[in-house]
């Protein structure tokens, strides 16, 4: 590792601009406008649609308030993507947050943020994609079997991570291509259950009636109404993933903000309406007591189509399992580039130009996540590290607003939005810690501060042992990768 410069508040506006590093391979830029519109849906639509309707019902306890958290974290969704945009113009550089905190802040904060991501964030976003595409991949082979064997779903969950990250270290095009295919199944299967509630409801057997107390028995409690918001915002999370791969994007400037504009109220729409048909077709007291409350849908509904069920969930989670891979490898990638990963991480394989030592780091620490985790707790810790890391970077925007005030800009929201979503992540991260203090927020902070040890160590300091060298050389001869150059 070597130290790196400071940010823009040390006088240095070129900062914005990306270096022009040491002459080598680079990425190359091969994501269209539909292939990036279908990353944003395809890293969105997951397994939490299917799944966190229950968790969100028994926070807010009533339908009425269930649809209005999810309209929320639409809306919320889709202003930070605008607010990423606008920092995406600013700074054209793969690496999402990092990137941007890294030009604006500096090195300590930034390096804090990838440490937190490419340790903990990325792996467990992926632990926990791949938990969920193994239960339901196994399910139909134990019907009626409340509990599937925890080795049997960790093997499958494994498998799949080794299966996609081949796939990635193989082709950015082959990668892109079984996004897109995912993305356009798992649209076609939200368009269905959609249908399906039409239709019960066109027959006169919908329960219309929950909507007539919609928003009976509404909980008060500030923390109950943050955690409904963590499980409606699991659903919606990757909405920034477009902004990790900038330098691949053909035409940036321009698709950036379109394929935002289009994806994101595409699945937010999708999503008020599925939840609607599940209220149509099951009872409040069904979906709270179901532990496969979307395979019930399709049971009352589909009858013995509803195989398609689980096959809808398992091709879901496994488009957002690739794409939480092409994304999260490109955070792991620009970090080691600047010099806060090991430097062997930013290299590119000379055949394929795929990031392959970033997706084969990325894929040792998943493992070890679905191997010694559970679901629930994994995507706790994503949601609320995630929103550590979307108020920073939204104080970026805010900061430039205020400091750069003269940087050319090709696309800008107005300061309103800003302003509300850093006031969303500070209610996001407190308001479960103050209402509910658990032993996993001080695990968060206890990890937080070994970054600065670590930070010291081998980033200032520049600490770098004889033997991380020679691995890197070795292991550099093994792989086929080379030093890369960044995009322009």
């Amino acid at each position: 590792m070597e130290r790196r410069k400071e940010g823009l508040g040390d006088d240095q506006d070129a900062g914005l601009e990306p270096s022009t590093g040491a002459p080598g391979l680079a990425l190359r830029r091969e994501i269209g406008l539909w292939s990036a519109v279908s990353l944003i849906a395809g890293c969105m639509i997951g397994s939490g649609i299917f799944m966190s309707p229950q968790g969100v019902l028994v926070y807010v306890g009533s339908p009425g308030a269930s649809l209005v958290v999810w309209a929320v974290c639409g809306l919320l969704a889709m202003l930070g993507a605008l607010c990423y945009a606008e920092l995406g113009a600013l700074v054209p550089e793969s690496g999402g947050e990092y990137a941007y905190i890294l030009r604006t802040f500096g090195s300590l904060p930034a390096f804090l943020v990838v440490y937190t991501f490419v340790l903990v964030g990325r792996p467990a976003a992926i632990a926990a994609i791949s938990l969920s595409f193994a239960e339901y991949a196994l399910a139909p082979f134990y019907p009626g079997c409340s509990s599937l064997p925890q080795a049997l779903i960790k093997s499958v969950a494994t498998s799949c991570v080794l299966l996609l990250m081949l796939v990635n270290v193989r082709s950015s095009r082959l990668a892109t291509t079984l996004m897109n295919v995912c993305t356009a199944a798992k649209l076609f299967s939200l368009v269905v259950v959609v249908v399906g509630g039409a239709v019960v409801l066109g027959q006169g057997r919908g329960r219309t009636e929950v909507f007539l107390s919609a928003f009976q028995g509404t909980t008060r409690q500030v923390g109950r109404i943050g955690m409904a918001f963590y499980q409606g915002l699991w659903s919606f999370d990757g909405w920034y993933t477009i902004n990790y791969v900038i330098e691949e994007l053909k035409n940036p400037k321009k698709d950036l903000v379109w394929a935002v504009m289009i994806a994101i109220p595409l699945v937010t729409s999708l999503y008020i309406l599925v939840n609607i048909s599940y209220l149509l077709v099951l009872s409040p007291s069904e979906i709270l007591s179901s532990d496969a409350m979307a395979v019930n849908w399709g049971y009352q509904v589909l009858g013995s189509w509803a195989w398609m069920v689980p096959l809808a969930v398992v091709l879901s989670t496994f488009g957002s399992l690739n794409g939480s891979f092409f994304g999260g490898s490109r955070v792991c990638y620009a970090a080691a580039r600047e010099g806060h990963m090991p430097r062997f991480l930013s290299m590119v394989h000379v055949q394929h130009l795929t990031p392959a030592p970033a997706l084969m780091f990325t894929t040792m620490v998943a493992l070890v996540l679905v191997i010694l985790g559970n679901f629930s707790t994994i995507t706790f810790l994503c949601s609320f590290l995630s929103w550590i890391t979307n108020g920073i970077t939204i104080s970026c925007l805010l900061y430039l607003r205020i400091k750069k005030k003269d940087l050319p800009r090709t696309y800008k929201v107005p300061t309103l939005i800003p302003v509300i979503m850093l006031l969303a992540s500070f209610f996001l991260v407190l308001a479960p810690i103050i209402d509910n203090p658990q032993m996993e927020f001080l695990y968060v902070f206890l990890f937080l501060l070994s970054g600065f040890l670590v930070y010291f160590l081998f980033v200032y300091f520049r600490c770098q042992p004889t033997c991380l060298q020679m691995a890197t050389l070795h292991l550099q001869l093994l792989l086929e990768v080379a030093p890369s150059t960044k995009n322009h």
